[in-house]
């Protein structure tokens, strides 16, 4: 399955992007009120310049302790996240993301964010397409 097709079944494709002049505590916020893992970091909305996860805040606080909270997302962030392409199969970026251990993947098309998947949409699809080859296999075996 490639990722354009994760991405047309999540349904909108509106990502939820953050400033990375934003403070640490506005992102956990926007981060618990969407109830999403992770936030990808631009000054424009279509430039990914990185990525910032609960992981990444909660990492902080247990190393630096409250005070993270007041610093800006440019401080924290992933930079130069791994991003992929619509084109790119879902076993690539299941392999990327497990390789790398993380969990949310931007979808860059011509340096431009046009979407997002996280482990999670990748999973699902695996699930969904394994789902239609059994049924499928099951058919040829029962003669239909």
């Amino acid at each position: 399955m490639l990722v354009q097709q994760i991405l047309k079944s999540k349904g909108d494709s509106a990502v939820i992007t953050i400033s990375p002049q934003t403070k640490v505590s506005e992102a956990a916020q926007t981060l618990a009120e969407r109830r999403i893992g992770g936030l990808v970091v631009s000054r424009d909305g279509e430039t990914v310049e990185g990525i910032i996860s609960e992981r990444d805040i909660v990492r902080s606080l247990a190393v630096r302790g409250v005070v993270c909270m007041t610093e800006t997302v440019s401080e924290m962030m992933t930079r130069n996240p791994v991003c992929c392409s619509r084109q790119d199969t879902s076993d690539a970026v299941l392999a990327r993301m497990t390789d790398g251990r993380f969990r949310h993947m931007p979808v860059v098309e011509a340096g431009k964010l046009v979407g997002i998947v996280t482990i999670g949409d990748v999973v699902k699809a695996r699930l969904e397409e394994l789902a239609m080859e059994k049924t499928a296999l099951e058919g040829m075996i029962m003669g239909y």
